[in-house]
């Protein structure tokens, strides 16, 4: 899964470094599109889990006619939102960055590459359930295959099509959004090579409507409140953004270039929350509640003691880190003040990654859900807005640093009270049954 997830992320991340060496506007116009961009991967991400979550408990009663109807509707679904999605997005693009605080210099640019990642969509979106459906048969090493040959055409296609390298025409920011959905369109054939002809999970027959509704809502149950969490964040980062921009376009480049890199350095932490579910509901369904809390505290030790070392990493090699994206004083200055800042909070950030993951697992995704909703609304936005008054663009950081440090604490205490309570619940039920408990 880091290997997989790495992948995923590397796209964007090699998308700016490239763009970076066209310039400073062209760092901050790509800058402004991450939030939006997230959002749109955030779905993905629902999809995926409801997919997967479903498929596997389908998967597990040997019901084959119903995974492969399953695997197709989702497939389907997909595909509909991700037209839908692209029509609203390229009606809505000038008002949606201008009100995010893009200026008339910024926007052609913004336009140049979301135009492109909003025309290929559909070649995320589909892959992002075909890589659900995969996994819940438990292959995490052919996505992770497809997801590292995504990374590595989109590496080798950035430099020809931004620089016009090769004899081909020097496309910029176009260049940059075309090399990532030809990498994804690459990755659409083969998952659709991979589960129609190797996991044979796709039928061609075409279903009732009250066959497709079914599956839709059988992927959306989970998927919904997946994505929700995942989107809470991205939204709170749009807010973020133009926080930043009221200090000028190379702070918003210095930030967008520093959030790149917080985004590798978090990978560990994404990858341990896509495990986590599945370990959770599996010992739910064996009543082992007490494993469940040990697991939990094992990943708050790790994650406390990682993130001690990944901020510490972080702050002695910020200068060299943002070198590779800009030689520009003005950029770099507020990169390394976030890449000082920010990374003290990694290890509860990553806390809440997991916590949420966890209550997902445990078939509660709705404080997952609330946590997120307090993490970016009630703590990060004042905190940052507020701070901002006081010490300028660095307040932001500071906002944002407290506001995971507090997410983090608040999640943690969260699950600790809700495993104690269900446990001490079981060991009630089972004693009035005249059963033993079980426990580690």
């Amino acid at each position: 899964m880091i290997w997989g997830i790495a992948a995923i992320m590397s796209l964007n991340i090699v998308d700016t470094w490239f763009v970076a060496q066209l310039g400073e506007q062209q760092l901050a116009a790509i800058s402004f599109t991450f939030p939006v961009t997230m959002v749109l991967i955030s779905l993905g991400i629902g999809l995926m889990a409801g997919t997967a979550s479903v498929l596997s408990r389908v998967l597990g009663s040997g019901a084959i006619v119903r995974v492969r109807r399953l695997t197709t509707d989702a497939a389907l679904l997909a595909t509909a939102l991700a037209l839908i999605l692209s029509v609203l997005g390229l009606a809505t693009m000038d008002w949606l960055f201008h009100a995010m605080g893009a200026d008339a210099q910024l926007l052609p640019l913004i336009r140049d590459y979301m135009t492109v990642w909003y025309l290929g969509f559909v070649f995320f979106l589909v892959p992002m359930v075909g890589f659900g459906a995969i996994r819940a048969t438990g292959d995490s090493k052919l996505q992770s295959n497809i997801m590292l040959g995504m990374a590595l055409v989109n590496l080798i296609l950035d430099p020809l099509l931004i620089f016009g390298l090769a004899g081909l025409p020097r496309m910029e920011m176009q260049g940059a959004a075309l090399a990532s959905l030809l990498a994804r369109a690459l990755s659409f054939v083969a998952g659709f090579w991979a589960l129609h002809y190797s996991k044979k999970l796709i039928t061609f027959t075409v279903p009732s409507t009250a066959q497709f509704w079914h599956s839709c809502r059988s992927v959306l149950h989970v998927g919904l409140p997946a994505a929700g969490t995942n989107i809470i964040i991205p939204i709170a980062t749009a807010i973020v953004i133009a926080m930043v921009a009221q200090f000028g376009s190379n702070a918003v480049a210095g930030y967008g270039a520093a959030s790149r890199i917080e985004q590798i350095t978090l990978v560990v932490y994404f990858a341990m929350s896509a495990m986590i579910g599945p370990f959770v509901g599996q010992n739910l369904g064996a009543g082992e509640y007490a494993r469940i809390e040990q697991a939990l505290r094992l990943c708050w030790k790790f994650c406390l003691g990682s993130g001690l070392i990944i901020a510490i990493a972080l702050a002695l090699s910020a200068p060299f880190l943002l070198d590779l994206f800009t030689d520009s004083e003005e950029v770099s200055t507020p990169g390394r003040v976030y890449l000082w800042i920010v990374p003290v909070s990694f290890g509860l950030n990553g806390v809440v990654m997991i916590v949420n993951a966890a209550f997902n697992g445990l078939g509660r995704p709705m404080p997952a859900v609330a946590i997120s909703l307090t993490r970016m609304f009630v703590l990060t936005v004042p905190l940052a807005y507020g701070l901002s008054r006081i010490w300028g663009v660095n307040g932001v950081f500071v906002g944002v640093a407290v506001a995971n440090t507090l997410s983090g604490l608040m999640a943690w205490s969260w699950f600790r009270y809700h495993c104690r309570q269900r446990y001490s619940s079981a060991v009630a039920t089972d004693a009035a049954k005249g059963a033993p408990a079980q426990h580690d």
